[in-house]
């Protein structure tokens, strides 16, 4: 039996790293937090064995204790900033953006960090892990259908958020562009 448990850690790890570290690598600032939240959810599942499902489940519940880290970490990282409001102030002006450095892109990933955590982590699931409404149910603890509508209604708040800074998405091209005036 002890021979089992780290067997079935190390497959488990290796089955699911590559999409634990790029689940953590999309909602971080830095490769060293993504790091953090990444060994911090290993280290949840190997003192948890004995509640790591099976199979493809087993990434669905890593997934829901890397959500679980990650919200931890940004907890202790909200109350490091707000230690720190001074000298980011003084600092973010020696740092401020040049003209051309994608500033729409940056327009747009700031509108999407100013969305509420629960929006912003439903539409993560879907384009950043490519998982279903079932998967994200599971995820998340919540029934299919509740994830539908708070999925619904995160996708119209981050349109609206789009559309209200003059962002608009245009279907032919598939790209978000900046509405500009003639």
């Amino acid at each position: 039996m002890d021979d089992e448990r780290p067997a079935r850690f190390e497959a488990v790890y290796r089955q699911t790293y590559g999409r634990i570290t790029a689940y953590a690598a999309r909602r971080c600032d830095s490769p060293q937090d993504a790091a953090d939240v990444v060994a911090e959810t290993f280290t949840v599942a190997w003192r948890r064995m004995d509640e790591l499902p099976p199979g493809e489940e087993a990434t669905l519940w890593l997934y829901g204790v890397a959500r679980r880290v990650l919200a931890n970490h940004r907890r202790s990282e909200a109350r490091h900033r707000a230690r720190n409001v001074g000298l980011d102030a003084r600092m973010a002006g020696l740092y401020e953006d040049s003209p051309d450095s994608g500033g729409e892109l940056m327009e747009i990933a700031q509108i999407f960090r100013a969305l509420p955590d629960d929006d912003r982590e439903l539409l993560s699931l879907v384009a950043w892990e490519g998982l279903e409404r079932q998967e994200i149910a599971t995820v998340l603890g919540l029934s299919r259908n509740a994830v539908r509508v708070k999925l619904h209604r995160a996708r119209r708040r981050f349109s609206r958020a789009l559309t209200e800074a003059g962002v608009r998405f245009t279907p032919e091209s598939r790209l978000i562009q900046k509405e500009r005036s003639l």
